[in-house]
């Protein structure tokens, strides 16, 4: 998600804000990014991580769309109690898992669970 009224053609980091809280990029919280400029916060990452992977629990609406990758399968996703619009499945919550988990610059490390 990008900030409203951000300048397409001069990004700053923080024109970069998480899609399920709306919290901006900055250097204190990483983010992974999506399709179409999506992204998604350590902290919120965590909890659908939790949520999807750890708990087995889907809050993902039928015909919902993930939308780091925007897709819409039947797979569980979690969706923001925040921003209801903003939906992740499974597969994507594994993968954002796996980017954090293994970049150095970061102490973030999957939360407990199957993963």
């Amino acid at each position: 998600m990008h900030r409203e009224g951000a300048d397409p053609a001069n990004m700053e980091m923080t024109d970069f804000l998480c899609d399920f809280c709306g919290r901006a990029w900055d250097d204190a919280i990483p983010m992974v990014e999506g399709h179409q400029g999506s992204c998604i916060c350590a902290n919120c990452l965590t909890v659908a991580y939790t949520e999807i992977v750890g708990l087995g629990h889907d809050t993902r609406a039928p015909s919902a769309k993930c939308v780091l990758c925007l897709l819409e399968e039947d797979t569980p996703g979690w969706t923001s109690p925040l921003r209801t619009e903003a939906v992740i499945c499974r597969r994507c919550a594994k993968r954002a898992g796996g980017v954090l988990h293994k970049d150095p610059d970061w102490s973030w490390t999957k939360p407990a669970g199957e993963g």
